[in-house]
């Protein structure tokens, strides 16, 4: 009996070294792949979840500013029609004083 019970336990142990090695290997072979990932996608000029976010709060901040520019430059291109002789708003503010 004492020898079938040792039979076990070499068994056991060699089921568990291999389960270990397997785990192990598995482990490896994950962060392999992980790391050839990175390098794939790394060559393919991926840009970050933040450079992306800094970028667009960029492009709005230009925008809202270009946007702020054409109002005043339509601000300033309306007064200079109005002042001009011969326009039709200065013709006819010109026509209800006289």
């Amino acid at each position: 009996m004492q020898s079938d019970n040792r039979l076990f336990d070499d068994f056991a142990k060699f089921v568990n070294g291999a389960a270990g090695t397997i785990a192990g290997m598995a482990r490896e072979g994950e962060a392999a792949a992980r790391e050839r990932a990175k390098t794939f996608l790394g060559g393919m000029d991926f840009v970050s979840r933040d450079e992306f976010e800094v970028v667009k709060a960029m492009a709005v901040a230009a925008r809202d500013e270009a946007d702020a520019l054409r109002a005043r430059l339509d601000a300033l291109e309306g007064k200079q029609v109005a002042s001009q002789p011969g326009s039709p708003d200065a013709a006819g503010a010109g026509e209800g004083a006289l």
